[in-house]
């Protein structure tokens, strides 16, 4: 059996399209689909329900807890993450249903993506085929903490799946400023780590525009059109604030791996 797991907050406007696209895995009684939520106050429980998910209500942990503890909750023999605003092609479902069908000796299968910014696939640039570690054997992977990007981790070996998953992370240009914004606070806690602590014209100017310049022309993402333009432009700030960011958390007084004061005991 087959368990599909996601985590959600707020993911009314994404989760029917995700929910439909994984029907044909779970229906007749083949699969589950597990929703671990986190305080959503639109539709997205009531989604869930009409979908026949098992739902669970757990307060935010981070990405990586987040995903294992919904990892954890699977009873089945192969396990499916998706985040909410992910989907699968027809044709991954099918081969996803042929793959399990013949008891595969691997532990994991890594699924490529198609990711969509403002409405347009971005195929260049380094953005495809972006393969994702998705599909594991229950019990032989889970999820390390990376920023606002946790990555599974499987000790065995691993296949790879030819149909993707289509991502729609950012239709709006409000959206993906928002979550630059998120994702580098959370980036610049992992460069902090890392050792980029100080004031560094190469990292806060210098390394984006070489990002820019690397994937917009080198890449080919000029043939993504004018989404491929600000799609590559607006990355180039995110990683200048990534580097600023991990400057502003080195200078804070008593600033820990966190970004966090210490406090008095």
């Amino acid at each position: 059996m087959l368990s599909i797991v996601l985590i959600t907050q707020n993911e009314e406007t994404n989760l029917p399209g995700t929910l439909q696209s994984v029907l044909p895995l779970v229906q007749d009684g083949r699969g589950e689909i597990i929703v671990v939520d986190s305080g959503s106050t639109d539709r997205t429980l009531e989604i869930a329900r009409s979908s026949g998910a098992k739902i669970f209500s757990e307060p935010w942990k981070g990405f990586a807890a987040q995903k294992n503890s919904a990892i954890d909750k699977a009873s089945g023999d192969w396990v499916l993450q998706l985040d909410a605003d992910e989907r699968l092609e027809p044709a991954l479902a099918a081969e996803i249903n042929v793959a399990l069908s013949v008891g595969p000796k691997l532990d994991g299968f890594w699924i490529p993506r198609k990711n969509f910014f403002l409405g347009r696939w971005i195929r260049h640039g380094g953005f495809y085929p972006d393969p994702k570690l998705r599909l594991i054997r229950r019990g032989a992977g889970r999820f390390e903490e990376y920023g606002a990007h946790p990555t599974i981790k499987v000790n065995g070996p691993t296949g790879k799946l030819k149909n993707a998953m289509l991502h729609n992370a950012y239709p709006t240009l409000r959206g993906y400023i928002d979550h630059m914004n998120s994702y580098s606070s959370s980036g610049a806690e992992v460069a902090w780590g890392k050792g980029h602590q100080t004031f560094s014209v190469l990292n806060i100017v210098v390394r984006p525009l070489l990002t820019f310049i690397y994937n917009y022309c080198f890449r080919l993402g000029f043939l993504d059109g004018r989404e491929g333009l600000l799609l590559h432009l607006y990355h180039s700030v995110y990683v200048s604030w990534k580097y600023a960011k991990a400057w502003e958390l080195a200078k804070a007084p008593h600033a820990d791996a966190g970004g966090k004061t210490a406090g008095k005991a």
